[in-house]
C-alpha cells in the first residue's frame, strides 16, 4: 500500500482512541461525560477527516481521470439504491441472526451511541457525517480497494467486511455490519466512485438517527420483533 495509506490508517486509529485520553480531561473542566464525548469526538473527526481527505487527494484525481466511473446521475441513484440495499442487508441479516443463532435483535453499539447524541445533540454528527467518510475511506477505499486489485470481489469484500464488522466492537452483531460491509463495497464497485458508498452510508446513518432518537430502547426492540415477523410471515 501507498504510504499516505498508513497515514489515514494511523490518523483514524488515533482519533478512535484519542477520547480515552481527552474527554476526561473536558469533564476534569467541569463538562458532563456525555458532552465531553460529544465534543472531543466532533473536534478529534473533524481534524481527522481533514487530514484523510488531504492525504487521499492524489486517489481523488486519478479517480476522477477515470473513463469509466460513473457520472453524478448514477452516483445519485445507486446512492439511494444503496440505502434501500443495505436496510434490507441488514434486516435480513438481523433475521438470521434471531431465528438461527438465537441472537436478539438491537445492536448495544447503536444503542450506546444514541444514548449519547440524546444527552449531547452534538454528538449526532459523528454517526451521520465524520463516520461515513473515514468509515468507507478506510475500509472500502483502502482495504477493499487494495486486496481487490491483487484477488476478486469475493475475498476482497470478505476481508474489508469482516474487518469492518470488527472494528464496531459489537461482535454479536457481526453479520449485521458485515452485509452493510458487502453492500457498500458493492457500491464502490458499482460505480467506481468512493462518494457513492459514502452518500449511502451517510443516509443510512441519518435514518437511524431520525427513528431513533425519540424512540426508547424498549419501543425499538418491540419494532423490531413486530417487523421480523411481518417479514418472516411474507416470506414463509
Amino acid at each position: 500500500m501507498p504510504k499516505r495509506y498508513w497515514y489515514i490508517i494511523v490518523t483514524y486509529l488515533i482519533t478512535q482512541v484519542s477520547a480515552i485520553v481527552f474527554a476526561p480531561l473536558l469533564m476534569n473542566m467541569g463538562m458532563t461525560r456525555f458532552d465531553a464525548i460529544a465534543v472531543w469526538s466532533v473536534f478529534s473527526f473533524t481534524i481527522a477527516t481533514i487530514l484523510i481527505l488531504f492525504f487521499l487527494k492524489p486517489d481523488m484525481k486519478e479517480e476522477n481521470a477515470r473513463s469509466d466511473k460513473a457520472g453524478p446521475g448514477k452516483v445519485v441513484l445507486w446512492s439511494i439504491a444503496g440505502v434501500f440495499l443495505a436496510l434490507f442487508a441488514q434486516f435480513i441479516a438481523a433475521t438470521i441472526e434471531k431465528e438461527l443463532l438465537g441472537i436478539p435483535p438491537g445492536s448495544e453499539n447503536t444503542m450506546g451511541l444514541m444514548e449519547i447524541a440524546r444527552e449531547a445533540p452534538l454528538f449526532i454528527l459523528l454517526p451521520v457525517l465524520f463516520a461515513p467518510i473515514t468509515e468507507e475511506v478506510i475500509f472500502r477505499k483502502i482495504i477493499f480497494g487494495s486486496i481487490y486489485k491483487k484477488t476478486n470481489f469475493l475475498v476482497a469484500v470478505l476481508v474489508s467486511a469482516l474487518v469492518f464488522g470488527a472494528f464496531h466492537f459489537d461482535f454479536k452483531h457481526m453479520l449485521v455490519y458485515f452485509s452493510m460491509g458487502v453492500v457498500f463495497a458493492f457500491l464502490y464497485v458499482k460505480t467506481k466512485r468512493i462518494i457513492t458508498p459514502i452518500v449511502a452510508h451517510m443516509a443510512m446513518n441519518s435514518f437511524v438517527v431520525v427513528s431513533q432518537y425519540f424512540v426508547s430502547e424498549e419501543d425499538i426492540r418491540r419494532m423490531q420483533e413486530q417487523m421480523e415477523t411481518i417479514f418472516i410471515g411474507g416470506i414463509f
